[in-house]
């Protein structure tokens, strides 16, 4: 069985949103984001939505796919980290 990029693009890209998953999982469960680090999630939304960009800029379905997964889950735990951040400065 011959193996190409695009097919190992898409198992990269299942692999790499399936790790994410769990954490992710956990975090919307318990909307306990106290461990969790505001730069680092800030940062890595950013470079997730960036890589979703460049991935719809050169037309590659794995990319769009994992990263379109992967930022809207990031996206859902930094808006709970920012809203706990807030919500515990008062």
């Amino acid at each position: 069985m011959l193996i190409t990029t695009e097919v190992i693009g898409y198992i990269a890209a299942t692999l790499t949103t399936l790790s994410f998953l769990p954490q992710a999982l956990l975090t919307l469960k318990t909307r306990n984001t106290e461990s969790l680090s505001l730069s680092m999630y800030s940062l890595f939304t950013t470079g997730v939505l960036l890589w979703l960009i460049y991935g719809v800029s050169i037309s590659d379905k794995a990319i769009i796919f994992a990263n379109s997964i992967t930022f809207l889950l990031a996206l859902s735990i930094l808006s709970f980290k920012i809203y706990n951040t807030l919500r515990d400065r008062q």
